[in-house]
């Protein structure tokens, strides 16, 4: 849907995660209708995957959030490595079902 990328905020002096559209989806209005949809569901959220800031607007024509940067690998790495073990699976799963009850929650069909 979108890409992400490890920002600098220079206001804020501090590491940010910064997703944008890439060009060829920036006119797309179903996509940018998604993407608007995200960002207001995530600013909604009170979940704890969900926190920190959120700022969204455009740069360059191409549309943008601002949020907090969380580290580590995302579920595409840690899957690339090999299979999970339940004990490790678990926690993941419940941290996948919460973001997805808070988003249900918020009244959102846009998934995370």
């Amino acid at each position: 849907m979108g890409r992400v990328f490890r920002a600098r905020d220079t206001k804020l002096n501090r590491d940010v995660a910064l997703k944008v559209l890439p060009d060829s989806l920036a006119n797309d209005t179903e996509r940018l209708a998604r993407f608007t949809r995200e960002a207001q569901t995530t600013g909604r959220s009170e979940s704890p995957e969900h926190r920190g800031d959120l700022r969204t607007g455009r740069q360059r024509w191409r549309p943008r959030l601002v949020m907090e940067l969380v580290e580590g690998d995302d579920l595409s790495q840690r899957i690339a490595r090999g299979a999970i073990p339940l004990d490790e699976a678990l926690p993941i799963a419940k941290q996948i079902a919460e973001a997805l009850e808070a988003a249900h929650e918020q009244g959102s069909s846009t998934a995370i």
